[in-house]
């Protein structure tokens, strides 16, 4: 088996192509890490460096979507500063949190959400075409939904990219591209938060890390260009098939551990 440890040329190639493609696909509507992750684990890294190594990964792709988006004026980054320290700090907390708890045990309940996302809206197709009414006030919105679930990146993370724009469409009224615009910023902050962490443990391999990160900055770009000009019809499908894939594998895995 091929390691990281003395990588081969073709090993950079396919890092980079695997950032590239997981950061397209990520900045349109989430699940990055079932493509990048496999990758990571197949070339031999353990578990937790690949979790580390992921983690800056995609923070490049998550920063390079978010800044597109907001230079072309889908999302408002003052309007996100809340959100952007209280994901930080739960973030932090979570990844402090795995060290003692097993993630696992989240394994269980998190793909049954996903599903019940994906059910919710097939039956709710207008849900999201449209910005409409918020229900929640922005500061109750990001003290719930910045701290619950920048923990959960921190400590499990598939998902999360689909429970923030579920929350953003639901709960702030967004439409699709506004809230994949909105939760690329929030897994900006909680990528980093929990990079700052793993970094200051060793569980990070850098080089293979910078090369997928490369990948990503390109791929982050791509993927928030075509949210933007293809719209709403083409995010909300995209979306549905990543949150059901998510839900799938981890399903998978836990019925085949």
């Amino acid at each position: 088996m091929t390691t990281l440890a003395d990588p081969p040329l073709w090993a950079f190639a396919l890092l980079f192509v695997t950032g590239l493609v997981a950061g397209t696909v990520d900045a349109i509507a989430g699940g990055g890490g079932l493509i990048t992750l496999p990758v990571l684990l197949g070339l031999g890294l353990p578990a937790p460096l690949a979790l580390g190594t992921s983690k800056l990964q995609s923070t490049f792709g998550a920063g390079s979507a978010a800044w597109n988006f907001f230079r072309k004026g889908v999302v408002v980054l003052n309007d996100c500063r809340l959100g952007f320290i209280l994901t930080a700090a739960g973030s932090l907390a979570g990844a402090f949190t795995v060290k003692r708890l097993d993630p696992r045990l989240l394994g269980t309940l998190i793909p049954f959400l996903l599903f019940a996302i994906v059910v919710f809206m097939i039956f709710r197709p207008e849900l999201g075409r449209v910005a409409r009414h918020q229900r929640l006030g922005k500061g109750a919105f990001y003290v719930l939904f910045g701290i619950g679930l920048g923990f959960y990146d921190g400590f499990f993370g598939p998902g999360v990219g689909s429970f923030w724009t579920i929350a953003f469409v639901t709960f702030l009224g967004q439409d699709f591209v506004r809230a994949a615009a909105h939760t690329k910023v929030m897994n900006f902050s909680s990528n980093l938060a929990a990079l700052v962490y793993f970094g200051w443990t060793g569980s990070i391999l850098w080089w293979p890390g910078l090369v997928m990160g490369a990948g990503q900055l390109v791929g982050g770009r791509v993927g928030s260009h075509l949210a933007m000009t293809r719209g709403v019809r083409f995010v909300r499908p995209i979306f549905l098939a990543m949150a059901a894939l998510v839900a799938a594998k981890l399903l998978y895995s836990r019925l085949t551990r």
